[in-house]
């Protein structure tokens, strides 16, 4: 931000907080809606749908081709978007604003070649890690996107076997294969996420809605800020 010229300056804080406050009045909608989804039979339906409409919207954006609008190297609105995706990450989960721009900047990249949304490979870290790269759970499963690694072992042989899992980088390239080969398998994002989970069998996908609800959080405050830089 330019500091010496106050001018330029006032507009800018008066659109970040118009942002702010939009931004938080749709996370409380977003919470309700999760609430509901949980709790009664229409609500979840619907919430299903919505979340159904706003991938085909985002296919659609983007040729059928399941990756973000936010691409790196580019100028403009994607690295302003791209920005304000590293900075809500950081703050939200309190990891380093460099690593989670790093992090960030590598799902869109694995979403571009997998051609899974960025958006919800962040969200699946989120859930996942807490974006801890360094995260290992008791059943053995490593780095931001928990991947296990004798279920994968066939994914880890050119990256040089399990170990390369704490590799950021890697991990989340090999997490969005393992996100598109299941969307492809059961053709519907909440069963793919119940399955990315080990709890395909568990009736009420709350995973799935974990990871969903993340990923609309992200998907609202992208288009609050859009709104905002239209306005």
């Amino acid at each position: 931000m330019d500091t010496t010229n106050v001018a330029v300056r006032l507009p800018a804080l008066n659109g970040a907080w118009r942002l702010f406050s939009a931004a938080r009045s749709l996370f409380a909608l977003v919470g309700l809606a999760v609430v509901l989804a949980v709790g009664l039979p229409a609500p979840r339906d619907f919430l299903l749908h919505q979340f159904a409409v706003w991938t085909d919207a985002w296919d659609g954006e983007n040729g059928n081709v399941t990756a973000g609008t936010i691409q790196v190297g580019t100028g403009g609105a994607a690295v302003r978007e791209q920005r304000a995706v590293t900075e809500f990450i950081a703050k939200r989960y309190r990891v380093a604003h460099d690593a989670t721009a790093g992090f960030v900047a590598t799902a869109y990249r694995a979403g571009n070649e997998w051609k899974v949304d960025p958006l919800l490979i962040l969200a699946v870290m989120a859930i996942e890690s807490r974006y801890n790269p360094v995260a290992e759970s008791n059943m053995g499963a490593k780095g931001l996107m928990q991947v296990i690694p004798k279920f994968h072992a066939d994914k880890l042989i050119e990256h040089g076997g399990e170990s390369a899992l704490l590799d950021p980088n890697i991990n989340i390239q090999v997490g969005a294969q393992i996100l598109r080969e299941y969307l492809r398998r059961f053709g519907e994002t909440e069963t793919a996420l119940q399955m990315y989970a080990g709890a395909f069998d568990e009736p009420s996908s709350t995973y799935a809605f974990k990871v969903l609800a993340e990923r609309a959080r992200l998907e609202q405050m992208l288009r609050a800020l859009r709104r905002s830089a239209s306005a």
